[in-house]
């Protein structure tokens, strides 16, 4: 149930979920009932995985299904993209995640009967991902055509310290009467179209810019299959990205009676099938093991050799270590990590499943990215975007450093491949791939992709950030230190130098885009500007205290780059002539030099059917108005939070807000801490809500193709920057909480240099209480505090900051004048309420929706 969005209060909070058939519990997601409506949704749910490898939450069986969905973090194919008209620069060559050899599939059939949940007589059913032992667990109570109840309990877990496993159980218990089962145990490569039973359904499905290009022609290229010792292999080549990949899997059998075990192994397809004679009382239980290795350069036969080292290490470890490790592991995770908020199970569970959502996203990528849907999915075809290093490497930063700093060494590795993408966009430095998974350029719609330059800035926030909060002065001599150089060096070489009148000059950039991707290709976007400053300050920065600290280090780079110290005061003096455009009339900053000259878009007035705009208008039509897809200004004023007062925040924020559309989910978690900061408090808690619930109540209508991991990132964000009131500039932890008024307390993690501190917020106090380490220095609205180990430091707080019930005025501005002397106005676009759905021919390049 979708609340509306210009009435947030009327009918309370949350009502976004079923809690009949998904009860609230703070530590499980359930499902108490199966449905095949939804079953997208619920496969996107109760996916499993770590970060390199990743389960869709398909059922056993198979055959009902939305999206089959097997992927390894990177291993992709590529493709050449097609332009309906040429241009020197395009990007050329897609890519697209891989659905790899699908192994989650276990069959059952009762007297020759199978098991269907559309279909089958379920007494009682029950799935449930347990965050706290990252288990997928399902039982059920099937009644046979035959009048058999039949018992049916399996678990499934992708293993968090083995990177390389995935591990299931299937048990199997007649309650009635003897009869003969079957358990088919299969992995199948459904690339090649193969289902369950090995026909070729033809995919259907309607245009969506948001989903994953589909492929024309045969991905996985067989290299080799064989069955070795109860050992099942499987080998594949990509057919143009040349990356290998290999499956193996076995199988062990706890059951005292006698039963058969039948293999067939094909290129595509291999399965072991048991059978017996099962008597009433009696359970068979299967354990099935699986491993996946992949490369761009080994071949298949040597990674099927590592598949088998990794299950003689899982046979000789057993099951139960496998379970009892992942647990251990977990434990240690929410020890750090976990977010608590007083009162509300339904609340609390759908933080905790954010914040898992992180962990299996990123946690084992080990060497790369993390992706818009992680392993979860194929939205977005498997790409990183900007996302990760805004919304989802501060999370890691604070909790598991050392999986932020993974995430930051695959930007590192794209270095050299953004380098050559600045030279060809007659640039210096480097510039960042808006979207990608091999280094290069992925989006063919330039506009809304390549020309989001600030993904520069970004990668450099992340990286500045992280040494930061971790002190890890080695990774940025060694390698952050080049990739803020040459970002540097891209914003010092496309901005140029503008003297007005009185020889007062300003340093400018032209013809970027933004966050917001329903404004494209300005001059002096704000957010941009800020960014880039921030960019061009922060690798000034960095080079002197590399000079001063790591002398070696710093000759290195010097050699390396070819750096000359002029540029370095270039850099800074560029920063500080940034242009940051400011309107005297509306008391705001304008998103770009032209913005505030656009009409003004009547959301209001907008029908709900015509949204997302992006499904329903062609992008000039966008592009003519004031109208944001995502936050911009107001990112902004988040992420560079120092640089502007109260006052202005406010001012922008009750601008902005009205016409702000929310079609990314990138947005509302970003509005949320603004809202809280300036006093929207009621805004701030609909806007977290509608971020925390926007997987598990499917608010945007497309979590079947995968987690939205940065908006998972953002709640997060959300909890600890907007009502934690934590900010981060500077070397010490800056404190100002705006607790929502329905809450208790907040409490939440932060690790600083070795430190780790809980921090819980109250109406009349914030509290700190160091759980780890030695201690560090805290802000509290001013004034500094010392934590030790051993001693908690409680601070008084007279409020919860300033308090503005309901929200922006979205007509305050209307009637105002711009600086040429016009009247701003609200309006649509001619005959919106009468005009068809368009649906547009675009690449699907807007970003995580």
């Amino acid at each position: 149930m979708k609340a509306a969005r210009t009435a947030p209060f009327e009918t309370g909070l949350g009502e976004y979920v079923d809690r009949l058939r998904f009860p609230a519990d703070p530590w499980r997601l359930s499902e108490t009932s199966f449905s095949d409506d939804d079953i997208g949704m619920t496969e996107t749910l109760f996916s499993v995985g770590n970060g390199y490898l990743g389960l869709r939450g398909n059922v056993e069986e198979g055959h009902d299904f939305f999206s089959h969905g097997t992927f390894i973090n990177g291993f992709h194919e590529t493709w050449p993209i097609q332009h309906a008209e040429e241009a020197y620069g395009f990007a050329r060559t897609g890519q697209t995640i891989v659905n790899v050899p699908d192994s989650k599939v276990i069959r059952l059939y009762v007297d020759d009967e199978p098991l269907l949940l559309s279909v089958a007589d379920l007494i009682e059913y029950n799935r449930s991902l347990d965050m706290r032992d990252g288990v997928l667990t399902r039982d059920l109570l099937w009644r046979t055509p035959a009048g058999n109840r039949v018992r049916v309990r399996s678990r499934r877990m992708v293993s968090f310290t083995h990177r390389h496993v995935a591990l299931m159980t299937f048990e199997v218990t007649l309650l009635d009467k003897e009869a003969p089962i079957a358990i088919s145990s299969q992995v199948l490569n459904r690339e090649a179209g193969l289902d369950e039973y090995r026909t070729n359904p033809d995919p259907t499905g309607k245009t969506d810019p948001r989903k994953a290009q589909t492929f024309a022609e045969r991905v996985l290229e067989p290299r080799m299959h064989k069955e070795e010792n109860g050992r099942i292999h499987l080998g594949f080549q990509t057919a143009h990205s040349d990356m290998t990949m290999a499956v193996a899997m076995e199988h062990w059998v706890d059951y005292e009676g006698d039963y058969e075990c039948l293999s067939e192994v094909e290129e595509d397809y291999a399965k072991h099938l048991f059978r017996t004679q099962l008597k009433p009382g009696e359970t068979f239980s299967l354990t099935k093991v699986v491993s996946y290795h992949t490369s761009r350069v080994v071949p298949a036969r040597e990674l099927a050799d590592r598949c088998n080292r990794t299950l003689d290490r899982v046979s000789d470890e057993g099951a139960d270590k496998q379970f009892e490790e992942q647990r251990e592991w977990l434990d240690e995770f929410w020890a750090r990590s976990d977010v608590e908020v007083g009162g509300d199970a339904a609340l609390q569970q759908a933080i905790r499943w954010s914040l898992f959502q992180l962990a299996q996203a990123g946690a084992r990528g080990d060497g790369n990215g993390i992706s818009a849907k992680g392993v979860s999915g194929s939205g977005y075809g498997g790409h990183y975007f900007w996302d990760t290093e805004i919304y989802v490497v501060p999370f890691f930063t604070y909790t598991s450093p050392v999986i932020a700093r993974n995430a930051l060494r695959y930007r590192y590795r794209m270095l050299e491949a953004a380098e050559h993408r600045a030279a060809e966009l007659a640039q210096r430095g480097a510039l960042y791939p808006w979207r990608t998974i091999n280094g290069e350029e992925a989006s063919a719609y330039y506009a809304a992709g390549t020309a989001q330059y600030h993904i520069d800035a970004d990668i450099s926030y992340a990286i500045n950030k992280y040494v930061r909060a971790t002190g890890d002065d080695e990774f940025l001599a060694r390698e952050g230190i080049d990739i803020l150089v040459q970002t540097a060096r891209m914003w010092a070489d496309l901005g140029f130098w503008r003297t007005a009148e009185g020889n007062e000059s300003s340093f400018r950039i032209h013809g970027v885009t933004g966050p917001d991707e329903y404004t494209t290709v300005v001059n002096d976007n704000l957010y941009t500007n800020v960014m880039a400053r921030f960019n061009l300050r922060c690798a000034a920065e960095s080079v002197r205290k590399l000079s001063d600290t790591w002398p070696d280090q710093h000759a290195k780079m010097v050699a390396r780059l070819g750096l000359e110290q002029e540029e370095v005061e270039e850099w800074e003096r560029a920063a500080e002539a940034m242009a940051i455009l400011w309107d005297e009339n509306l008391g705001i900053h304008p998103q770009d030099a032209l913005f505030n000259e656009r009409e003004v878009w009547d959301l209001a007035n907008t029908p709900p059917e015509k949204r997302p705009l992006l499904l329903h208008f062609h992008p000039l039509v966008i592009y003519r108005f004031q109208v944001l897809k995502q936050a911009d200004v107001v990112l902004a004023l988040f992420l560079q939070s120092e640089y502007f007062s109260l006052e202005e925040k406010r001012s922008d924020f009750e601008y902005y807000d009205p016409i702000t559309t929310g079609d990314s989910t990138l947005s509302g978690v970003v509005q949320s801490i603004i809202a809280a900061e300036v006093g929207y408090h009621e805004l701030a808690l609909k806007y977290f809500w509608d971020g925390a619930f926007v997987d598990i109540g499917n608010l945007h209508s497309n979590t079947s193709d995968g987690v939205h991991v940065a908006s998972a990132g953002g709640v997060w964000g959300a909890l600890v920057y907007g009502f934690g009131g934590f900010r981060d500039h500077g070397s010490v932890f800056h404190f100002d909480p705006r607790l929502p008024d329905p809450w208790p307390s907040l409490t939440f993690r932060l690790t600083q240099r070795g430190t780790r501190v809980k921090v819980t917020v109250r109406r009349e106090s914030i509290a700190f209480d160091v759980e780890e380490g030695p201690g560090l220095t805290v802000d509290v609205r001013g004034t500094h505090y010392n934590v030790l180990a051993h001693a908690e430091v409680v601070v008084p707080l007279e409020d919860q900051g300033p308090r503005i019930d309901g929200v922006p005025d979205p007509e305050k501005y209307h009637g105002t004048l711009r600086a040429d002397g016009t009247v701003v106005t609200a309006s649509l676009p001619p005959n919106v309420h009468e005009a068809d759905v368009v649906d547009p021919e675009m690449d699907a390049t807007q970003s995580t929706s």
